[in-house]
């Protein structure tokens, strides 16, 4: 082996590590999702905990893969699709960093919500919706290890189903709202829970556009239209 086999060799070997880093990240967000979701409809404080514990998990991923990328480009200084994958790895991480941020959000709520009126139905329509978006999030994670963009174009399609099983949920909480006031603040409680998990599709789409980006050099040159008939501009994100 002459010397840039061996350095293509060991650039491969870091490439590798960092990139089942991003796998074990993306398997602890994809089991933060379902669990935030099911401690909720089982009203299971210890499982939220649980959920809000492990978020500390994630973020050590992000930091380690960071960390990784910043050094590989310092020592190898890679050609221009390396740089692309390396980047593209970054921006995976801190789209799924996000998504577990979400879920712990989510979990947050179970505690405030078991001294709240139940809302009917809603806790198992919201599972439904974090299993669609945590199903979204698996197919995104294969498509870019199988460097598949049609794969990757069709996640991208998918937030529009997202976008419209929120939309339905949204509409559900308002009637609720204004049958009977005793309703409100547990359904604003459920609306923020909702709107996290949209969010989180919304960041499963940003880690598929990354897909194209690695595959074929370019995002996806057509924006979106999303499909939330709510306000995109409040960041519920925080609380």
């Amino acid at each position: 082996m002459n010397s840039s086999q061996h350095i293509r060799s060991a650039f491969d070997r870091d490439l590798d590590m960092i990139q089942a880093k991003m796998l074990k990240m993306g398997g602890l967000v994809e089991a933060a999702i379902l669990d935030a979701a099911k401690s909720f409809e089982s009203r299971d404080l210890e499982l939220a905990q649980e959920v809000r514990a492990r978020d500390k998990k994630i973020d050590a991923l992000e930091a380690q893969i960071n960390e990784d990328v910043t050094r590989i480009i310092a020592l190898r200084a890679p050609a221009a699709s390396d740089l692309r994958t390396l980047l593209s790895i970054l921006k995976v991480a801190g789209n799924l960093e996000r998504i577990g941020d979400y879920a712990k959000n989510m979990a947050k709520r179970t505690n405030v919500l078991l001294q709240l009126p139940l809302i009917e139905n809603s806790p198992a329509s919201l599972r439904r919706l974090a299993r669609e978006v945590q199903i979204m999030l698996k197919d995104a994670l294969d498509a870019y290890t199988q460097r598949d963009a049609e794969m990757g174009m069709d996640i991208i399609s998918r937030d529009r189903d997202i976008d419209e099983l929120y939309n339905a949920l949204f509409r559900e909480f308002l009637t609720y709202m204004m049958e009977d006031p005793r309703n409100i603040t547990p359904s604003m409680h459920l609306h923020f829970i909702a709107k996290n998990i949209e969010r989180m599709g919304d960041h499963v789409t940003s880690i598929a556009e990354q897909v194209v980006f690695v595959v074929t050099g370019e995002l996806p040159g057509e924006p979106r239209d999303k499909g939330d008939v709510t306000s995109t501009d409040l960041d519920l994100s925080q609380g």
